[in-house]
């Protein structure tokens, strides 16, 4: 397999994937079951604080490929959208493989907002350096302040702020709602399972999840 950002994501099935258990408190309430999921968070800050989470509509993917859609879809609900997932993985080209790369993402997520503000950054190395994860702080730091939230391709396991790990060998799709701390630790919504639909953690873990593929943002 290719280590670019272009290559393919062969996705874990996301039951035996995710970790058990709730993390507590992210901005996201899922219930227990797969579907819509009623979530309510709040902006914690304006502008000038050092923390910021958007309001997510948290969705869960509706079976094991499809969260590269279903990460698009609850990143563009922060900006009150709710687009069908189907039609989200038609137009990334979804198959049971899952979705190709972060530049499948990238274009819908500007023809959904109307705005081609989205760029795909890629994170090409085995782990991210200090600089890779200082960009990924800012784009994040930039991307959720104006209102909108970050999508990433991740691949192997990384540890939360609650000291939990969450594994994707295969490779996943996750969105970033929210930060703390100028940006050091992010918050996380991810489809793959409803009892763990919200995590945070530091930028460095989530930079290196990314490495040898990429995110998008604003």
């Amino acid at each position: 397999m290719r280590t670019d950002i272009l290559r393919k994501t062969a996705l874990t099935i996301a039951a035996t994937a995710a970790t058990a258990g709730g993390i507590a408190g992210p901005a996201i309430a899922a219930q227990a079951t797969p579907g819509a999921q009623a979530a309510t968070a709040s902006v914690k800050a304006d502008r000038k604080s050092s923390e910021r989470e958007l309001n997510v509509r948290y969705e869960a993917q509706p079976n094991f490929y499809y969260c590269g859609p279903a990460a698009t879809r609850n990143a563009l609900s922060v900006q009150g959208k709710d687009i069908n997932v189907d039609a989200m993985a038609k137009e990334m080209g979804t198959t049971e493989d899952g979705t190709n790369s972060i530049n499948d993402i990238t274009p819908v997520l500007n023809k959904e907002t109307g705005k081609n503000v989205y760029k795909s950054v890629e994170i090409n190395s085995a782990k991210a350096d200090t600089k890779q994860a200082d960009k990924l702080r800012d784009d994040v730091v930039r991307t959720v302040d104006d209102g909108r939230a970050v999508v990433a391709n991740i691949a192997g396991t990384a540890t939360d702020t609650d000291g939990t790990t969450h594994s994707f060998e295969g490779g996943h799709y996750i969105s970033v709602v929210g930060y703390r701390d100028n940006g050091k630790t992010v918050t996380i919504a991810d489809s793959a399972n409803p009892n763990t639909a919200s995590y945070r953690m530091s930028v460095d873990n989530l930079a290196n999840w990314i490495a040898t593929r990429g995110y998008t943002a604003s």
